[in-house]
């Protein structure tokens, strides 16, 4: 099953939808896609009532699609997951996973405009699997299945502002993952059943049809099933926290190419799980 949120800004409506394209209205089920639906068993009701046809057909062609979660809890990203990222940055790959935590208001649709904030030279683009948290996790051992938290999947781009995470960071990431608009999502969280192996997932992406990241998540170095269950020593996971994955090679931190400017177009894909694409314009400054 596939969820997604559709309508304007604000007032989107929860969807289900499957792989064969059709879209079912969850309105009778839920008012959103949130974490209280996570918690009260949402995914199970919804999948039930789509399997006894109890849920209205609808049509999506030409709406907005908005990001498939509705105000994130925590959105938590890894650094350097990719071996071949981490050399393209510079480091060596990590012992243990890098935790740096962003704005959850970041997050807005698949469609939606990147906004490059005032006085940024330095904007890049990273697709990632984003994991979406269903149960709370704490403490998980080696007995425990960690893929058993997960709610489900989607595409994720965590855009960075170079400049503000690495030269005026004072020491941590999120000065320049945290901007408005840093976290397109979606086009839909897909239910783990679609996603049977989440380390078998091909991602990549494009600028303004340009080739620039080509990769697999087989090539993580800490798989999801570990990194949720290393992330519940240090902190509770809730439903609707949100888990950035990290990002392969092909970045404009490379050197390789150039950062994103205003009118560029970024477009990702995962396998699975749809595809992205956003065009990038100017953020407006405070009216005075």
């Amino acid at each position: 099953m596939r969820l997604m949120r559709i309508g304007a800004p604000g007032r989107e409506r929860p969807v289900a939808g499957t792989p064969d394209g059709r879209c079912f209205d969850l309105s009778g089920l839920t008012p959103d896609i949130d974490a209280a639906f996570l918690a009260a068993d949402g995914i199970a009701r919804a999948a039930a009532a789509l399997a006894d046809d109890a849920l209205p057909a609808t049509a999506i062609a030409g709406e907005r699609v908005g990001p498939p979660l509705a105000r994130p809890g925590a959105l938590l990203c890894i650094g350097q997951n990719y071996a071949a990222h981490a050399a393209e940055s510079g480091s060596a790959p990590p012992t243990e996973p890098i935790l740096f935590y962003k704005g959850a208001n970041t997050v807005v649709g698949p469609e939606d405009d990147v906004l490059i904030p005032p006085g940024s030279e330095k904007t890049d683009w990273e697709v990632e699997l984003a994991v979406v948290i269903g149960r709370t996790a704490r403490y998980l051992t080696a007995a425990d299945d960690p893929l058993a938290y997960v709610a489900g999947y989607a595409l994720s781009n965590d855009v960075s502002e170079r400049a503000f995470q690495l030269e005026r960071s004072g020491g941590q990431w999120s000065k320049g993952k945290s901007c408005e608009t840093f976290n397109p999502l979606g086009p839909w969280l897909a239910t783990p059943d679609e996603i049977p192996d989440p380390q078998r997932l091909a991602l990549r992406s494009w600028v303004n049809g340009e080739a620039r990241q080509d990769s697999s998540t087989a090539d993580m170095i800490f798989p999801v099933a570990e990194l949720v269950r290393q992330l519940s020593q240090f902190l509770v996971l809730e439903p609707g926290d949100v888990i950035n994955t990290g990002t392969p090679q092909g970045v404009a931190l490379s050197g390789r190419f150039p950062y994103l400017a205003e009118g560029d177009v970024i477009e990702l894909e995962i396998e699975g799980l749809g595809r992205q694409r956003t065009r990038c314009a100017a953020a407006q400054l405070a009216s005075r």
